[in-house]
């Protein structure tokens, strides 16, 4: 151990003599310039895809299998957020009644919860706090059901969906494709690392959505049965980078048997700001290990 810490030191002294040296010659000559700066050593991520780029100009930074289609997991919510708020005469403080068919279908699947109680009313704004923080499956629900069109809960939903595909085909998403309203889907769910930024960078345009995947906790207020007023348990932001990258400010995680763990992130620093996805991690730590990677590799590279 000692042998080797000595010829990482001789090594460095040999370095350090020869830049000197250099240094001399290039002072004899008058030619001193300004050091190139220092190239920016390109990351290795454990996730199967990767994509970053600068939000300004939409330049893309780094690539991994970016083009490549895979399950998005509950990454899929930006897409319902996207649709929700691209609604024509939006009223944010509208109520919408909590079904059992939420509920149940937050049983059947095992699902991620924003434990909305039957009967209780919960605005359009709370429903996407409950969407994007602890990714409520039931409050993704309760979107389709309430902007989709239909006689039907079931035509409803497939109203919803139909506008998630038409929305993503009017941004150019070519290689993305929904069949459910939450990334609990059915075998034909998918998107790819460059298609979901691309979907990110455009949905953070909104101030509501931009306010909502910010928040790291938040307390619904909603209406009872009887007209009381009940303080929901507080719901916890599952994107654990706003606290632990400055600058975060979003966007959505996405976890799932096919999808493994995903990360849609955002950072601004420095009036820049840096946008990417990483799909098919390892683990939610791995996920947010790669994206702080692709975050500080975006930010050194924009300058």
């Amino acid at each position: 151990m000692i042998t080797a810490i000595t010829g990482i030191k001789g090594s460095r002294f040999r370095r350090a003599a020869a830049v000197t040296v250099t240094a001399g010659a290039v002072l004899a000559t008058g030619a001193l310039t300004a050091a190139p700066a220092q190239a920016v050593t390109t990351p290795s991520i454990v996730a199967k895809g990767g994509f970053v780029m600068n939000n300004a100009t939409g330049k893309s930074l780094y690539t991994k299998a970016a083009d490549t289609k895979r399950s998005t997991g509950s990454t899929t919510k930006i897409m319902t957020a996207k649709v929700v708020l691209s609604q024509s005469n939006l009223n944010l403080d509208a109520k919408v009644t909590i079904q059992k068919a939420y509920s149940d279908y937050i049983v059947a699947n095992t699902a991620s919860s924003a434990h909305l109680i039957v009967g209780d009313k919960v605005t359009v704004r709370q429903l996407l706090y409950g969407l994007m923080l602890p990714s409520g499956c039931d409050a993704a629900y309760a979107l389709a059901d309430k902007f989709g069109a239909g006689s039907t809960r079931a035509a409803r939903v497939k109203s919803f969906i139909g506008k998630m595909n038409s929305t993503a085909k009017s941004l150019g998403l070519t290689n993305t494709k929904f069949d459910s309203f939450d990334g609990i889907g059915n075998g034909n769910n998918y998107s790819t690392p460059r298609d979901l930024t691309k979907l990110a960078s455009n949905v953070m345009k909104n101030a509501t959505f931009k306010t909502v995947v910010k928040t790291k906790s938040y307390k619904a207020k909603t209406i009872t049965k009887t007209g009381s007023t009940r303080t929901m348990a507080a719901w916890t932001n599952t994107n654990t980078l706003l606290s632990s990258y400055s600058g975060t400010i979003g966007v959505k995680t996405g976890s799932g048997p096919e999808a493994k763990y995903c990360l849609v992130f955002a950072a601004t620093r420095n009036g820049k700001t840096v946008i990417g996805t990483v799909l098919a991690s390892t683990s939610v730590t791995q996920r947010e290990t790669d994206a702080k990677k692709l975050l500080n590799y975006g930010f050194a590279k924009i300058g």
